[in-house]
């Protein structure tokens, strides 16, 4: 349970956070790059206690493992009672995606939905593209 500025909201800290439930598989085909975009992404703004709802976009060149997508969406999932902003949401899928893959090149992205006029895009990536 997470507090907000005199307002008590039920929410869940980041360890629910399921890094666990990301499975990948073995991959030997040519070199490819595969782009996986979650446009039902949802956390809750520890600020507020409101949900945030946002796309997720991943970009990345396999070196030997793939992610299986029903792992990811149960990760995802994961995420939506935790108190987290946007900031640390995508530091955290960076490094869990990074670490499970290792590969050649990943860029993971998320923009959230606009909230109070405003539009947020964050933006992590590492390796080199072969673009």
């Amino acid at each position: 349970m997470a507090k907000a500025e005199g307002k008590k909201f039920n929410f869940e800290a980041r360890d629910k956070i399921r890094y666990d439930v990301i499975e990948t598989f073995e991959y030997d085909g040519k070199p490819q790059k595969i782009v996986i975009e979650y446009p039902e992404f949802s956390a809750v703004c520890p600020f507020s206690g409101l949900p945030d709802l946002g796309t997720v976009i991943i970009t990345y060149y396999p070196d030997g493992r793939c992610v299986e997508l029903k792992s990811l969406k149960y990760y995802f999932i994961s995420y939506r009672n935790v108190g987290i902003y946007q900031e640390k949401a995508l530091n955290i899928m960076f490094t869990d995606l990074k670490k499970a893959l290792k590969p050649k090149y990943i860029c993971v992205e998320l923009a959230y939905n606009v909230r109070g006029g405003m539009e947020v895009f964050n933006k992590m990536e590492s390796g080199t593209s072969p673009e």
